[in-house]
């Protein structure tokens, strides 16, 4: 299913009478009654809040800009992401418009959603069509997830070298092994023949339905049509850019994970507290969690999933440590991305000289990839 018919869908479902409003209102109550309850319910048991701030105060200025350059640079690696993704997207354009739209998801309730129009709205100024927005958004998406389910996986491994092998893990190492091979392998059905395509589109349909029919939404059909398209946009796309896109992707991934390690460090969570496989296997996993769209970026489950992870076996003195980490990690990469959002939105409005036609930014991107059936 491409994400142009995912669009499509949302929007049709979200412009029915009287929706918008009412699920809107209670998606936003949902999720500031479980921002409040994690952090004024759960939290302050975890660690106390007095404590926290008295280690946050121990930063020094060297620190703290160590932490917002290691930051910066961490949003800097999706640009990278965007520009293999979209053949002929500059690298300042990638900026702007990852920016904008991760600020929009991170306020909003159903904040991705609007996220989607708000990076369709640039993309199309620029002179890209619906049909290049929607591959760049299905490629970046099957491979950041391909990133996730991986990184426990290499992480456990990791735990497993180092001597931290349980039962436990070594049940949700073959858990990840398997949910990664069977992405891997369904990916590369879909890639190599249209009936393979039409097949699995059609049974991913069957369970996407279910669950619908769960939540008492209506079913939708066309999964099968859907997949088959999806070969058709981006087989020869991925053929010339895989190796670009896993790159970028993977060091996406690992950047951030080193944002969390320099916080933890810079409290003073040393080695012999939390090692750094440890502190990766539970980036890996809370990132696996994070996908749920409960609240808007993860606010709140994300904070608690980290500290949780973290905090097991350390008594109170390190655990106001790792809250401390965990609350300037998401400062840094939850809070810090708004304002610049606000400011890249500002600037695709008065910034004319962007605005290409589509014959214009064919004309700059100076390669046709071949993306027709093989």
């Amino acid at each position: 299913m491409t994400t142009e018919s995912v669009a499509e869908t949302a929007a049709v479902s979200e412009s029915a009478p009287g929706a918008p409003t009412w699920r809107r209102v209670v998606q936003g109550v949902v999720s500031l009654g479980i921002v409040v309850g994690i952090f004024v319910g759960v939290m302050p048991r975890i660690a106390d809040y007095g404590d926290v701030w008295a280690t946050v105060r121990l930063l020094t200025w060297r620190e703290a800009t160590v932490l917002a350059v290691i930051a910066l640079c961490n949003l800097a690696t999706y640009w990278f992401v965007l520009v293999a993704a979209l053949p002929g997207l500059r690298l300042t354009e990638a900026a702007v418009v990852n920016q904008a739209s991760t600020a929009v998801a991170n306020t909003l309730p159903g904040g991705g959603a609007v996220g989607v129009a708000v990076t369709v709205a640039m993309l199309t100024s620029w002179g890209f069509t619906v049909t290049d927005i929607a591959r760049s958004s299905v490629v970046t998406g099957i491979w950041n997830n391909f990133v996730k389910l991986g990184m426990p996986v290499a992480a456990l491994a990791l735990l497993a070298v180092e001597g931290g092998v349980t039962l436990a893990r070594v049940a949700a190492a073959a858990v990840g092994v398997a949910a990664l091979a069977a992405a891997i392998v369904g990916f590369g059905l879909v890639m190599r023949r249209e009936g393979a395509a039409r097949r699995i589109g059609a049974a991913i349909g069957t369970v996407v339905n279910w669950v619908r029919r769960m939540v008492r939404r209506p079913p939708q059909g066309g999964w099968g049509e859907r997949a088959a398209r999806l070969r058709r946009d981006t087989a020869g796309f991925v053929r010339n850019r895989w190796v670009a896109l896993t790159t970028a992707s993977v060091v996406s991934h690992v950047s951030l994970y080193l944002v969390l390690l320099a916080a933890l460090r810079h409290v003073g969570v040393g080695e012999p507290d939390l090692s750094s496989i440890q502190v990766l296997a539970a980036f890996a996993f809370v990132r696996l969690i994070s996908a749920l769209p409960v609240t808007p970026g993860g606010v709140g489950v994300v904070e608690l999933g980290y500290t949780a992870a973290l905090t097991i076996g350390l008594e109170a003195a390190a655990r106001a440590q790792v809250v401390a980490a965990v609350l300037l990690f998401r400062a840094i990469t939850y809070v810090v991305p708004i304002p610049l959002g606000a400011a890249s939105y500002v600037v695709w409005r008065r910034n004319r000289s962007w605005r290409l036609s589509r014959e214009q930014r064919a004309a700059l991107t100076g390669r046709v990839y071949d993306v027709s059936p093989t």
